[in-house]
């Protein structure tokens, strides 16, 4: 009798067990009104009105070639938002180089972003956090905070605005500016960081004229500001500043991001996209040379494109007293208001809170959880809570109004 099925069964059969032994191959894993405004710009904009550019007047820039930085080692599981491994970094979720500068108030600088006498940026990419909102005359301007490492010249700073006392109180941090309103700020400010914020230009390293003495010379340096008010006995050696969470892998859900283009005025427009290769959202800005054609923002200090792991745009109420004087309330937001995030190529539609006054800005998803953030700096937009936001095939637009 032949027995070939019977063999041929046997041999299948062993076949089938060694290859069940044999584990499958791994994928390839992926990891007052003069310090508000200069001059020329109350020139300008009653002189020369300029006609409201939208997304599709200007074409979206293509990424210029940004160096990859060496990968930051981050937590393989999530971080925060109440526990933070030491040594790690609550406003970015990344290990620092050294640990050492976690025990210190964070540090605020007032930069100026004035596109019609343009002054390129130095030192914005060394900064944890950046916060971008409106100062009225159709300009804006940013506050970048400083704690998981400094950077020895910042600027062009400028003066101190109402919000600042908000920024200063929730992250506990101490401010550095040229000036602010004697009247209308100033007396606001000591509500919330009583003696916290400098306002000369002569703290040389701290807050420096470079020589010129026009208003787009003072240039800061956090670790000399740090180390000032120290000295003026304002110094918290562990500060709590907990509540932001992170984690490499991206939330599910969301909706394309790839782009997102924010407006406050006709004359103060920006446009960050996503790059593939950095994982991170590059920054191009309006530059008045080019005909409000955007440009690369470049810090100027390494020459290179800002780029930011999460880009976070916040509706929050403003109350404008006068043309450049507003309230902007992040304080008192215990119920939460819309934000976006944009991280990974994706945009998460979440809420946003301000549960204590002096603890940072946090964020949670539609089921009220923390939002995971990605690992690194993050670049914040306040804009009104009237504002308008477009979105279309991962292109999203953002047009400031008031409130």
């Amino acid at each position: 009798m032949k027995k070939t099925p019977g063999i041929l069964l046997v041999v299948l059969t062993a076949t089938l067990l060694l290859s069940a032994c044999v584990a499958p191959i791994a994928p390839t894993l992926t990891d007052a009104e003069n310090t508000a405004i200069a001059g020329t710009v109350t020139a300008v904009f009653s002189t020369n009105p300029t006609v409201e550019v939208s997304p599709g007047d200007t074409p979206t820039p293509a990424p210029t070639e940004t160096s990859i930085p060496e990968p930051t080692p981050t937590p393989a599981v999530p971080v925060g938002p109440d526990y933070y491994p030491e040594g790690v970094n609550p406003l970015t979720g990344l290990e620092v180089d050294d640990p050492e500068l976690l025990n210190r108030r964070p540090v605020i600088m007032k930069i100026s972003n004035h596109q019609i006498d343009y002054q390129p940026q130095w030192g914005l990419s060394s900064a944890d956090l950046i916060f971008e909102y409106y100062i009225g005359w159709g300009a804006n301007r940013f506050a970048a905070l400083y704690y998981g490492q400094d950077s020895d010249k910042i600027g062009p700073v400028r003066s101190i605005r109402r919000v600042d006392g908000h920024l200063g109180s929730l992250y506990q941090a101490v401010v550095g500016s040229t000036g602010g309103d004697g009247n209308d700020v100033l007396p606001y400010l000591y509500n919330y960081i009583p003696g916290r914020y400098f306002l000369d230009k002569y703290l040389c390293p701290g807050v420096c004229d470079d020589g010129r003495n026009v208003v787009y010379s003072v240039y800061g340096n956090s670790a000399a500001l740090s180390q000032y008010f120290n000295n003026q006995g304002y110094a918290l050696d562990d500060p709590d500043l907990s509540g932001m969470a992170f984690w490499a892998t991206p939330p599910e859900g969301g909706e394309a991001g790839e782009s997102a283009w924010i407006s406050f005025s006709s004359a103060e427009g920006s446009e960050f996209v996503y790059d593939e290769a950095s994982g991170k959202y590059l920054r191009f800005a309006m530059d008045e040379t080019t005909s409000n054609v955007y440009g690369p923002s470049i810090d100027q200090n390494t020459d290179e494109q800002l780029a930011f792991s999460n880009l976070i745009v916040v509706n929050v109420p403003y109350t404008e007293y006068k043309t450049t004087l507003h309230s902007i309330d992040l304080i008192g937001n215990t119920n939460g208001l819309p934000a976006t995030v944009f991280r990974d190529g994706k945009a998460y539609e979440i809420t946003w809170k301000a549960p204590s006054s002096g603890k940072p800005l946090q964020f949670f998803d539609g089921l009220g959880n923390p939002f995971l953030l990605k690992p690194g700096n993050s670049w914040i937009v306040l804009l009104g809570t009237s504002s308008l936001v477009n979105f279309e095939g991962g292109e999203w637009s953002f047009t400031f109004s008031i409130p």
